[in-house]
């Protein structure tokens, strides 16, 4: 396969909340990384439309919730913390049709499992919701209420494109996107830009867009730092960053295949000699400029119910080039895998870091349900499902060789069945579980340290064949996930023993008072603790705490005593 590389190219990006990672990617690439953060959060000034919203919500209103961003969800939730109770609104929630822009808002509502009965596929622009939208409900959307999660800022586009369908449409700003505080950064880079120092630029966001031309704006140099990038190679992330950037009178080179960072890194390191060799050719008109074209498909991202603005289309990287051959499908798993990486390496408890696994199995391999099982004393426990199963988690619990997961968990072997699921000899349905009834199955060993610490088990309604790289990727987050199953357990295993171990010391001084008080010997002191403890059906700890609260007040009455006979005297 040939190697994708920079060859020492300057790269600027743009790039905030993954700028670590961004420049670590250029780096890899042999490229020149230059990442200046161009957009910080800013709370709004008031949050009275997020509150009306809730106070809405509440009393019945809205039939369909579109949640544009996972971190909008989050915010959402934070504002209306403050004046509702939130397991009111999620219930709420859960009552209305909800549309997810995208894996992150479905990750975020399916951590709070909210059904969502309307998601997009990539590129998850407006226009894929609003044609998702049209698809789902046709002719009965104009007799429903609509609000919209907005994000960064407001999107005219799809607002206008709702109005017309609509019987009415609420929008709910959470949040938006500032300048940083610091905007030097970025004022040097566009000096870079005009210096001609910087060969590649990458935009993986329109608001990124935006910004930078704001602070040229700022700095009197927006003429000269366009002109300056006529010779630069422009990669835009996908269709909504490429219509800004078209606004601003530059059109991106090209497009990556797919619009995730890994993508756009490699395509950019594969291209950006080339595109720059045709754009820097000096007796080339703007046009002839163009002369190099990488392996493309004219992107059909823009689906109705809008063209394109651009007047000629954006060149997308072809899902399969002969540098791509065999990576093609590499770096989406790898972003997954870094999304797993990064729900590890997180402070959050183990319900909420499996529900995040659930979420990106799901983002990869197409299924319409998951589960993982963690193996406690030689049973599964049902700990982690995309589909709500609230009176499951934590309660079905299944035997080892039971069912596939069963079998799964006692040979260490992973199964992968294409139909007919439940003909399989090793099939055992379970009542409460309905998604057992589906064709096709993926149930893959948890491991760690080469034992069995749960099961991962992707379910299809229809048919449907894993590809060898869906299995291997699934098996390794079987792996990772097998590491944080077993971290888990071993924290609780401390705790129990750490509690043991302090009940232990309590439990010896409860014993010293009552010898000291009663003139018993340790075995008669411990048995008048455990007739204490039979009795009053309380643990051996608790009695040892009562001994030693009475012994507390006892000697704070002393002390009481001994200060007011001081005081007479």
């Amino acid at each position: 396969m040939p190697h994708a590389s920079f060859d020492g190219l300057r790269v600027l990006s743009l790039e905030t909340r993954r700028a670590r990672e961004v420049e670590k990617l250029i780096s890899t690439y042999n490229g020149d990384p230059l990442v200046v953060p161009s957009m910080r959060e800013i709370p709004l000034s008031s949050n009275t439309m997020c509150l009306e919203f809730g106070r809405r919500l509440l009393a019945g209103e809205f039939d369909i919730i579109i949640f544009m961003t996972g971190v909008g969800v989050t915010k959402m939730l934070e504002i209306l913390d403050s004046s509702f109770d939130r397991s009111q609104i999620v219930e709420q929630l859960r009552k209305r049709e909800i549309v997810a822009r995208g894996v992150k808002p479905l990750g975020a509502l399916r951590e709070l499992q909210i059904p969502v009965a309307v998601t997009t596929s990539e590129p998850s622009t407006w226009r894929e919701v609003v044609a998702q939208i049209d698809k789902t409900y046709g002719e009965r959307i104009g007799t429903l209420s609509v609000a919209v999660q907005e994000y960064g800022a407001t999107n005219p586009e799809l607002l206008a494109e709702l109005v017309q369908r609509c019987s009415s449409v609420t929008k709910i700003p959470v949040y938006q996107w500032g300048l940083p505080i610091d905007v030097e950064p970025l004022q040097r880079s566009i000096r870079e830009i005009i210096d001609g120092s910087i060969d590649v630029v990458l935009f993986m966001t329109a608001v990124q867009v935006i910004h930078l031309f704001q602070v040229a704006s700022g700095m009197g140099v927006v003429e000269e730092m366009r002109r300056a990038m006529q010779s630069i190679a422009i990669i835009s992330v996908g269709p909504t960053t490429t219509e800004e950037i078209l606004q601003y009178g530059l059109k991106p080179d090209f497009e990556p295949s797919r619009p995730r960072m890994g993508f756009m890194v490699n395509e950019a390191a594969q291209y950006a000699r080339n595109v720059l060799a045709a754009k820097r050719t000096p007796s080339a008109d703007s046009d002839a400029q163009r002369t190099f074209e990488p392996p493309i498909r004219v992107s059909t991202n823009a689906s109705p119910p809008a063209a394109r603005s651009a007047s000629w289309p954006v060149q997308q990287v072809s899902l399969s080039t002969p540098t791509m051959a065999g990576f093609r499908d590499g770096l989406a798993p790898l972003d997954v895998l870094q999304q797993v990486s990064g729900s590890l390496i997180s402070s959050d408890p183990l319900h909420v870091v499996l529900s995040r696994i659930v979420a990106c199995v799901c983002s990869i391999v197409p299924c319409e349900s998951c589960f993982i099982y963690t193996l406690e004393e030689d049973k599964l426990v049902l700990r982690a499902s995309r589909n709500p199963h609230a009176a499951e988690i934590d309660q079905l619990k299944i035997s080892l060789g039971q069912g596939v997961s069963g079998w799964v968990a006692e040979y260490r072997e992973p199964v992968a069945i294409s139909e007919k699921a439940s003909d399989d000899p090793r099939f055992s349905a379970f009542r409460s579980l309905p998604e057992d009834s589906f064709e096709a199955m993926l149930c893959v060993p948890v491991l760690c340290a080469g034992r069995v610490v749960g099961v991962l088990n992707l379910q299809h309604r229809q048919p449907y064949v894993h590809t060898e790289l869906q299995r291997r990727l699934v098996a390794t987050i079987g792996v990772l996930v097998g590491a944080e199953i077993e971290r888990a357990r071993l924290e609780t295993e401390n705790l129990q023993l750490s509690d043991r171990l302090e009940s232990r010391k309590v439990i010896d001084r409860a014993k010293g008072l009552l010898q000291r008080d009663l003139n018993l010997s340790e075995d008669e002191a411990y048995r008048v603790m455990q007739k204490e403890s039979r009795e009053r059906r309380r643990s051996m700890r608790e009695i040892a705490d009562a001994v030693l609260l009475s012994e507390n007040l006892r000697a704070g009455r002393l002390s009481v005593a001994t200060r007011k006979g001081t005081s007479t005297r």
